[in-house]
């Protein structure tokens, strides 16, 4: 019996551009692009945890009365080999110009409909973005 994969748990952002394009960034090391986002530390909620990453890694502040559930989502880890991630995605709202900082190494604007143009987290690609485009559909 092969042991089951360890699960990281994460929360991630869709952010967007207001013209149809939304933010992902890249990791120093990695070569997919993903949704911005991070781990939670002990005792943070969902959007805490998010607006403290988004301030560290993009220095924007999460406009918390603006984050709109897009669901809960798994898939193999694109950066831990044998992992899976699982992630609580919010759709958001930000105010200030993101910028790569700490671990990101670079971020785009991408289509929210594909093709993208870049390789992505296959969370993001199947599901995180598929999320966010039936959410955008609705608005």
């Amino acid at each position: 019996m092969t042991p089951a994969a360890a699960t990281i748990r994460i929360v991630a952002a869709v952010i967007d551009d207001g013209r149809g394009n939304v933010l992902v960034v890249r990791k120093h090391g990695a070569t997919a692009f993903m949704q911005p986002g991070g781990k939670p530390e002990p005792g943070e909620t969902p959007l805490q945890t998010l607006a403290r990453e988004l301030r560290e890694e993009l220095g924007v502040q999460l406009l918390a009365d603006s984050a709109i559930a897009l669901g809960q989502f798994s898939e193999w880890a694109v950066n831990e080999p044998g992992q899976r991630v699982q992630a609580d995605v919010w759709w958001v709202r930000v105010e200030g110009v993101p910028l790569a900082q700490a671990e990101i190494a670079e971020l785009i604007w991408i289509p929210l409909h594909p093709p993208h143009g870049v390789c992505l987290a296959a969370l993001s690609e199947g599901h995180i973005l598929p999320a966010a485009r039936t959410l955008f559909a609705t608005r």
